[in-house]
Formats: structure tokens, C-alpha cells, sequence
């Protein structure tokens, strides 16, 4: 968006078995509140790890046919999923804009505090993260501590944790997390979000 680009919508896949973003956690209805509040359309899609790749092509083609033709991804370092990403575009007709492609974690994440987002932690391995990890705030606080334990990429490039962003600067309203629970599922641990509203930003 910084250097011009039109975000005509999100795309977005949710684990058939569970309403789930994979891995993440996230609710289905969390990310369309996101969308709302982002101002932006969300094309939301239910995939298994057998239907994964189906699902994605088919998305890619639903894109081609409302004019899209180039897809923003957030990867960093893992370069097997940037060409796997990469060749199925390119058989579809579309190309891939990887804005923090090798750029270095620590200056990410500060850049992501001090422009303004907010974020708190949803899901984290457990053998690398203990419960008080989860629910934490994205700050300085944060980025310090995680810096203390040994094989984690500080933007959990490697799936070590994930996060879920409720405000920042492209916002038009703030997702207040009201109600949340831990739970310990498959050596992960989740933030069940379970009660949150919308608030006017220019209330504040």
C-alpha cells in the first residue's frame, strides 16, 4: 500500500476440520472481522491437507477472473515455500510480491511497533514456549525476552509462534479481545478468543 499498490481483497484458508486458520488458531469469523475493519474484501476458503493445493489453484484462478493478476505474501526466509508459492502462480498467470523477503526480523518487528500495529500471540510450540507467552502483547518488552531463548526467528518464520493483529494504522475501527482461554492442543499451545467487539476509533 506504501509504495501504490491497490489491495483489491484477502485471501484467506481455514482448516475444514476445525473453522481454523491452520496452526494459527484464529476463528473463520475473526478474519472477516479483520476484512471489516480493514475496509478490504475476504475471499475465505476451507481446505484439508489433502485438498490444500486444489483449493489454492482454484483461488488463484477465482482471482484471474476479477482482473487480479499478483498476490502479496509475508514469507521471509523459507525459500521452499516461496518457489513452491511461486511456480503454482506462475502456471496460474499470476506473479508474487514478497515485500519482506530476506529483510532482518528484529528491524520487522520494531518497524511493526512503531508504525503502530498492535498484535498478541494466539499459538506457540510448547516445547519452546511456556503458557505466559500466549495472549502476550507484540512490544519492546516482548522482542527482548524473545531474544533470550535459543532457536526461535523472532518473527516465528518457522512456525514457532503466530499472532493476530487487532488495530494499527489501515484500521478503520479497533477489535477489543474481551474473553480468551489457553489450551494446550497437540504440544500447541492456542488462545481461544472467545468474547470481542468493535470500537470506534474516534472515541478514543
Amino acid at each position: 500500500m506504501q509504495k501504490g499498490y491497490r489491495i483489491a481483497c484477502i485471501f484467506n484458508f481455514i482448516s475444514h476440520e476445525y473453522g481454523r486458520v491452520s496452526f494459527h488458531g484464529t476463528k473463520s469469523n475473526l478474519v472477516q472481522l479483520q476484512s471489516e475493519v480493514l475496509d478490504i474484501p475476504l475471499i475465505q476458503k476451507e481446505t484439508t491437507k489433502d485438498t490444500y493445493e486444489e483449493v489454492f489453484r482454484k483461488t488463484l484462478q477465482e482471482l484471474k477472473r476479477i482482473n487480479i493478476n499478483q498476490i502479496v505474501r509475508g514469507d521471509i526466509y523459507l525459500q521452499d515455500l516461496q518457489e513452491w508459492v511461486k511456480n503454482i502462480c506462475a502456471q496460474e498467470g499470476l506473479k508474487v510480491i514478497s515485500p519482506l523477503w530476506q529483510k532482518s526480523t528484529l528491524k520487522l518487528l520494531n518497524e511493526f511497533i512503531s508504525l503502530g500495529f498492535k498484535a498478541i500471540v494466539t499459538s506457540a510450540q510448547a516445547d519452546k514456549f511456556d503458557e505466559n507467552w500466549i495472549g502476550r502483547t507484540i512490544d519492546k518488552d516482548f522482542i527482548k525476552d524473545l531474544q533470550t531463548i535459543k532457536d526461535v526467528d523472532l518473527c516465528g518464520e518457522k512456525g514457532e509462534y503466530h499472532t493476530f493483529v487487532y488495530d494499527g494504522p489501515i484500521f478503520n475501527k479497533r477489535i477489543n479481545i474481551k474473553k480468551t482461554e489457553k489450551l494446550l492442543i497437540n504440544n500447541f499451545w492456542f488462545l481461544d478468543i472467545q468474547e470481542y467487539s468493535v470500537e470506534s476509533k474516534e472515541r478514543r
